[in-house]
């Protein structure tokens, strides 16, 4: 019998710790704690997010009934609500924030060469939001609505192994395009978006620095053709234009060209225009790009389906930070492990099994690739039967 550790234990593993303590250590977090550390609050709710808990009760409820297991999960404080809320309320959530853009980097590096739906050796984001409703009375620092409360995840995703590279929470009142504002573009890589951030005098920043976009326009854009491009209708594409914006504020804040290519969806008959800065790749390649940024809204169903992001064990800014980015990190380093296992299960298989199987004693790998029935014993042939 395997004799090691537990798999929630086998799981923390992956993340780097050292990392860790340095951010504890530079904001202050275990300043005055004498039983219940950083490290004990982030392991108590990674345990929250791969379990399912609904509440801090579930929590401390679920922990106590293996007290003896606590010390070979890594837990050494005293679980209890008290101290849970209180590690939720006080403790930096910015130390959580930085140790989740930690295994982001270990998770794009592993992920780098994963195939994208389009032959492009750039790096390719699809940016968008999601937001999480809740109660005003309870969350007044979120205000959107006049009797109700929300916060947005900004999420920039990478493609290439449905990464989040980049995510801002702020209240329901921000509209999407304003987190341009704090982006910094990568050169050389596309972001693709929908009519939301269509604002050109950003779309001309990332220009400047060297970023590729492509993004819908709306149906008030005004441009003029300069120059029509050969297409293949067969394949539902319209035209491929060289255009020049023609309303007057619209063409200072961006003066330079664009192209716009027209698309009709042959399932669904619906008619797409597109607008990007690049002028190099195929007409079709361009359509791909954007059918591609369904992946992020995928990935927010996933989330919100799979990690405890819509149900908040706090109800202060730092708590709710808190408990986000200490669900991206779990998130990431599940990924993390199915890359190192060099695993072809899926995200959410492994999260099912690991939801049911935290306090076993069983090697990661064979715990996710031996999933058939059990071996049974050989009967004895001299063992008498009964009925």
């Amino acid at each position: 019998m395997y004799a090691g550790k537990l798999v929630f234990a086998q799981l923390m593993e992956f993340a780097p710790w050292h990392t860790f303590g340095r951010l504890v250590a530079k904001y202050r977090g275990d300043r005055n704690v004498r039983r219940f550390s950083c490290l004990d609050q982030v392991l108590c709710m990674s345990f929250a997010q791969l379990t399912y808990r609904e509440s801090l009760r579930d929590i401390e409820a679920c922990l106590g009934a293996q007290p003896a297991k606590l010390y070979h999960l890594g837990i050494r404080g005293n679980v209890t609500r008290s101290n849970l809320a209180d590690a939720n309320e006080g403790r930096d959530w910015r130390i959580y924030c930085e140790f989740a853009q930690a295994l982001i980097r270990i998770a794009r590096r592993l992920y780098a060469d994963e195939p994208l739906a389009v032959e492009l050796d750039n790096t390719v984001y699809a940016l968008d939001s999601t937001s999480i409703d809740l109660c005003l009375w309870l969350f007044p620092w979120a205000p959107f609505r006049q009797t109700k409360a929300a916060i947005k995840l900004h999420t920039l995703l990478d493609l290439r192994g449905a990464i989040p590279t980049f995510i801002h929470i702020s209240d329901g009142k921000l509209h999407d395009v304003n987190v341009l504002d704090v982006l910094v573009p990568e050169p050389g890589a596309f972001y693709v978006m929908d009519r939301g951030y269509l604002d050109f005098a950003r779309l001309h920043l990332m220009h400047q620095a060297g970023t590729f976009f492509v993004t819908r326009a709306k149906s008030n854009s005004k441009c003029r053709r300069l120059y029509s491009h050969a297409v293949d209708r067969s394949t539902g594409l319209i035209c491929d234009q060289t255009v020049e914006l023609t309303v007057l504020y619209s063409r200072r804040d961006y003066p330079e060209r664009l192209r716009r290519i027209r698309y009709r969806d042959l399932q669904t008959n619906k008619t797409l225009v597109f607008l990007t800065n690049h002028f190099g790749i195929p007409a079709a390649t361009v359509c791909a790009l954007y059918k591609s940024r369904w992946q992020v809204e995928l990935f927010f169903k996933w989330i919100k389906q799979h990690l405890r992001i819509k149900r908040f064990f706090g109800t202060s800014e730092n708590a709710v930070n808190s408990q986000v980015w200490i669900a991206v990190a779990t998130y990431v380093l599940v990924a993390i492990a199915r890359k190192r296992l060099n695993l072809d299960l899926s995200l959410h298989s492994m999260l099912q099994i690991l939801s049911v199987t935290p306090f076993e004693k069983v090697p990661l790998h064979q715990l996710f690739t031996d999933q058939g029935p059990m071996p049974q014993p050989p009967t004895d042939a001299n063992q008498l039967i009964l009925l």
